[in-house]
């Protein structure tokens, strides 16, 4: 990730630094400095929004508790899996967040704290609460299929396939992404290999507990939490290092990482098949105590260390290494307001655990709303460095965060090492969790897409099973991982991500619309990430077409791949964008009033 260039705080500097246009401008003597007081504020903005806007969304939804779910009346005891509330939350945050809301807040606060803090508010409540929410609900009530099967009612066979296809392309670069870091952070930091490990025994240990065993999760529960603790102890303590010079296996040399990448694939694959109840709920809900504990230490680390934001409330409008603020602000942040990833996940594993219809505000709406919190903690771990040494740490965004709770922590008479190590841990095993949980997401991506289909539209069983879906799935991200050109394409990725939350909003508006229900609370959000995306797409293909316009007149016989690698996804990211558009408004036009679900 290369370095931010961020002027010196110098007086000259720092009059065109912090300009701020006329329209936008608020009196800089007005605007809080206080870190407490803006964490305060978020707490209220979320807890007021969770009690009355969602509560508007669950009427726009008709929710019915009465109202079997796909967990009950599809239950294989793989796959629909009906969980509590709290376990259920537990893996929809834990897969939802990963490092997304640390790395993008972090990253953008290079435009300064004020605009981050706003869009991270707002999106979370406005955009991303309802993404979310409408996305489980959505998808729970066509039997837990994911957004493609509702874009298949809605707009379409031409819309389900192309949207399919966008989604395992997206998440197989999202695995091969994830599983890169992953084992870079293994390499790295062996106590973080062994703590994953740990975690993925104490995981197994608490399914067959719960699920086989008949033990109630509360009473697990509070055995396992001194477990996990102490598995975070042992990670340090005993850690698990790879040989510096590899190892040798039929005659070739693999390097430790790609021996954890070959380690990582096996691993997936088992998730992916697994039931849902052996490994991906009890991991899942096990590490969301370990984000609890670090975000609890978080805020209690900014309120009793009280420190003061020391990057500025706004800076420039452009940023070299970043772009303009808009779109780049809206993108950037992803998950911390919102991200179409989200939609992923609550279509595709929680609606097959949702074992009650009002369990969707908590797990849905509830989740989106404690990212937020998250990605305010990590903005003011960003914000509380000077302008120096910001431009200096921010090329690792998790070392900042780390950096951050190491400092908070230091108040409350904890030693800053021991704090930057459980923030990284912690990070690293979300890694981990979003890698899984992905993985599952591709297999369902991919066998709906090979699913054969009944004359009345409905679906049969797929061509492709479990095994083969895993395999296939696993097979093209490791070769991806493999390639290294997974960092190529990476640019792209944070507008094809929101213009995934573009699309899910969409079909979540068309299906409301099918049912009679008013569009406010969809249409505002579906317009404006779609301006975004295609605006940050437009600026990623014309930038691109430069460098190789360039090329073509220095050296014409050596064009560079990256440039058309990224101008080409970008134009079909574009044409994709359009092309459901233009279905949607068509599906508008001449409505197909589905009986009320």
């Amino acid at each position: 990730m290369p370095a931010l260039h961020i002027p010196p705080p110098s007086s000259s500097a720092r009059r065109t630094d912090l300009y701020v246009p006329r329209v936008l401008y608020v009196p800089y003597a007005l605007l809080p400095m206080s870190s407490v007081l803006i964490l305060l504020l978020a707490f209220a903005a979320f807890a007021l929004a969770y009690r009355r806007y969602c509560a508007r969304l669950e009427r726009l939804a008709a929710i019915d508790p009465s109202r079997a779910t796909p967990a009950h009346t599809l239950r294989d005891g793989v796959d629909y899996v009906p969980a509590p509330a709290p376990v259920l939350l537990g893996h929809h945050f834990s897969s939802i967040a990963g490092a997304g809301p640390i790395v993008g807040p972090v990253l953008a606060a290079a435009y300064g704290w004020g605009p981050v803090a706003l869009w991270i508010v707002i999106g979370a409540i406005f955009v991303g609460g309802t993404h979310d929410f409408l996305s489980l609900l959505a998808s729970a009530r066509h039997h837990g299929r994911s957004m493609g099967e509702v874009i298949q009612l809605t707009l379409g066979s031409l819309g389900r396939f192309l949207f399919l296809v966008f989604c395992w392309a997206a998440l197989t670069l999202v695995i091969a992404i994830f599983a890169q870091l992953a084992a870079k952070t293994f390499v790295e930091s062996p106590a973080a290999a062994m703590a994953s490990a740990l975690y993925l025994m104490l995981a197994l240990a608490f399914g067959l507990l719960v699920n086989r065993l008949g033990f109630r999760p509360g009473r697990v529960t509070t055995a396992f939490l001194p477990l996990l603790a102490f598995s975070v102890w042992l990670g340090l303590r005993f850690p698990l290092p790879f040989p510096a010079r590899g190892f040798c296996l039929f005659g070739a040399t693999l390097s430790p990482h790609t021996l954890w990448l070959l380690i990582l694939a096996l691993y997936i694959c088992a998730a992916s098949i697994a039931p849902v109840w052996a490994l991906l709920q009890p991991r899942d809900y096990l590490s969301s105590f370990l984000l609890y504990a670090l975000m609890i230490a978080g805020v209690l680390g900014i309120c009793a260390a009280r420190p003061t934001l020391h990057l500025p409330v706004f800076t420039s409008w452009r940023q070299p290494s970043l772009g303009t603020l808009f779109p780049m602000l809206f993108v950037i942040v992803a998950c911390g307001a919102v991200s179409g990833f989200h939609s992923l996940v609550a279509s595709g594993t929680t609606s097959k655990q949702l074992a009650n219809e009002r369990d969707a505000r908590t797990v849905g709406y509830g989740a989106m709303l404690i990212e937020g919190i998250l990605a305010i903690i990590a903005l003011i771990t960003a914000a509380t460095l000077s302008q120096s040494d910001y431009a200096r740490l921010a090329a690792n965004p998790v070392d900042v965060f780390a950096h951050g709770i190491g400092s908070f922590l230091a108040a409350l008479g904890l030693p800053p090492a021991h704090g930057r190590t459980f923030a990284q841990l912690a990070v690293s095993a979300f890694v981990l969790t979003t890698l899984d949980t992905a993985t599952r997401l591709s297999r369902f991506c991919l066998q709906e897409l090979c699913a054969r289909r009944h004359p009345d539209g409905s679906l049969l069983s797929s061509l492709l099973g479990r095994y083969s879906s895993t395999l296939i799935c696993t097979a093209a991200a490791l070769a991806l991982a493999l390639s290294g050109e997974a960092y190529t394409i990476w640019p792209v990725f944070g507008a094809s991500n929101q213009l995934l939350a573009a699309l899910s909003l969409l079909a979540a508006t068309v299906w409301l619309f099918h049912l009679r229900k008013p569009l406010r609370y969809t249409l505002i959000p579906v317009i404006f990430m779609f301006a975004v995306t295609l605006y940050a797409l437009g600026e990623l293909a014309v930038a691109n077409a430069l460098r190789i316009y360039s090329a073509l007149h220095a050296a014409p016989a050596h064009l560079p791949t990256t440039p058309i690698i990224l101008l080409s996804a970008s134009l079909l990211l574009a044409v994709l964008a359009i092309i459901l558009a233009v279905l949607a408004i068509t599906a508008l036009r001449r409505p197909k009033h589905h009986p009320p679900h």
